[in-house]
């Protein structure tokens, strides 16, 4: 059976409270074995990808640029795309389940095509959007949510 691939989305540029919930989100990620993808770069994305490499889990890095040296330096694995923003619907389309903590425009932006195509998204820190998306206080309650997205019983 193939491992769940994860998301975690948030914006590079991030206050400390969004960081130590992604490191954290990261961190759980790959306590249960999923795989965890971000956009490869700073702020929230290297906060994950951190706390899932110093957890053990597999860590890959969707790059904007063609220079895999230009992501995180918790990537096991850096792809280079080479299309700009345009990454953001890779990260949404390979993730079986996403989790947005905080928000910026390139963040919006992953949750609009998340909530387009259908891909369960749940966030942390957001503010009130004029659409719905799932909300969690902890991550013990996105890990719960998690949980419930993965298990066989919901699986494609």
């Amino acid at each position: 059976m193939r491992r769940p691939v994860i998301g975690v989305i948030g914006p590079s540029e991030a206050p400390d409270a969004w960081l130590n919930t992604a490191e954290a989100v990261g961190a759980a990620v790959a306590r249960e074995g999923w795989v965890l993808v971000t956009g490869g770069y700073g702020g929230v994305m290297e906060a994950a990808s951190r706390g899932a490499s110093r957890a053990g889990g597999l860590v890959l890095g969707l790059l904007m640029g063609m220079d895999p040296e230009e992501g995180n330096p918790f990537l096991e694995v850096a792809l280079p795309t080479g299309i700009g923003h345009l990454r953001n619907g890779l990260v949404v389309n390979v993730s079986r389940a996403l989790v947005a903590v905080g928000w910026s425009l390139g963040t919006l932006s992953e949750m609009s095509l998340a909530l387009r195509v259908g891909r369960p998204i749940i966030g942390l820190h957001q503010p009130e959007w004029p659409f719905a998306i799932n909300r969690a206080e902890s991550v013990e309650e996105v890990m719960h949510w998690l949980r419930g997205v993965i298990s066989p019983a919901n699986r494609e």
